[in-house]
């Protein structure tokens, strides 16, 4: 990678503003677009002209790239911006990166003649970005628990990157961890760890008995006839991206405490996600030469 690089940060929460910050101290020139709120208290005060994003050798978006309604991720903007027009300042010489990317945005952008770098799905990023999110899971179940965690019934459904690593944590905290996986390689690894393995087809008529359920799987996992047999007071947590694992609607009606944790790393460790970013950002970088 070139010693000095152009580079323009585009949206997104506080990672993105670490980010440039970042950029900025390894020596690269850098300015921001659609993050206008947050310039004052940053040390980057380059705002981008539509030349200067034109001119960017490197543009990185947020992640996620872009809200529920197709805009980008932009929080500490005024104004809204259609991911199209964004898409429109952007040229095919440069290295576009951004995180969790629609399969349709990255068929509109190679329509314009753009590769769009999804850094979210690079499994350096991944593994990295496990540990502040099971940092925040901790943090929410200490704040919202009634109880201790210390000797607490914790199920953890999912046993990917996520789920290891909130096992683990609950688990050094003294509580008393179930897991539950699909895979029997996963099952098995589960049980040498010392936790208790459970079959996710099979905590059916189980689940009464966990004060906290932290789901990991972007898939429906706890549904009503589920939500149904938790204890009045147990707590659940899904960090899983959309369409995420609980059923919201029924936890409301059944009055189950559930909260949809997403983008912890932004949230609780904003600078070592920032770093996180940078750091894959980078790898990217060389491998295509730059």
């Amino acid at each position: 990678m070139k010693d000095k690089l152009r580079f323009c940060v585009m949206g997104g929460d506080l990672r993105q503003i670490k980010l440039a910050e970042l950029l900025a101290e390894d020596g690269h020139s850098v300015c921001t677009y659609a993050m206008e709120q947050a310039v004052e208290n940053s040390q980057v005060q380059n705002v981008c002209t539509h030349d200067r994003v034109a001119g960017a050798d490197c543009v990185v978006m947020p992640l996620p790239v872009i809200t529920s309604d197709g805009k980008l991720n932009a929080p500490f903007s005024d104004a809204a911006y259609d991911i199209g027009k964004v898409l429109d300042l952007l040229n095919e010489k440069q290295i576009i990166c951004a995180g969790l990317v629609p399969a349709w945005l990255h068929k509109q952008a190679r329509e314009q003649g753009l590769m769009i770098h999804d850094y979210f799905a690079r499994e350096e990023l991944a593994v990295a970005n496990a540990v502040p999110t099971a940092e925040g899971v901790v943090q929410i179940a200490l704040e919202e628990l009634p109880i201790t965690v210390h000797g607490a019934r914790v199920l953890v459904i999912g046993f990917g990157r996520t789920g290891k690593l909130v096992a683990h944590r609950f688990a050094s905290l003294g509580a008393r961890v179930s897991v539950a996986a699909r895979k029997y390689s996963d099952l098995a690894w589960i049980e040498a760890y010392g936790y208790a393995p459970e079959q996710i087809g099979q905590i059916d008529g189980w689940l009464f008995s966990y004060d906290l359920v932290v789901n990991t799987v972007p898939a429906r996992m706890l549904t009503e006839q589920r939500l149904r047999e938790l204890r009045p007071d147990c707590l659940c947590i899904d960090i899983a991206s959309n369409p995420g694992g609980i059923d919201f609607e029924a936890a409301a009606s059944l009055g189950v405490k559930a909260i949809w944790a997403l983008s912890l790393p932004g949230r609780v460790a904003p600078v070592t996600s920032g770093k996180i970013i940078r750091n894959t950002i980078y790898n990217i970088l060389h491998e295509l030469g730059a």
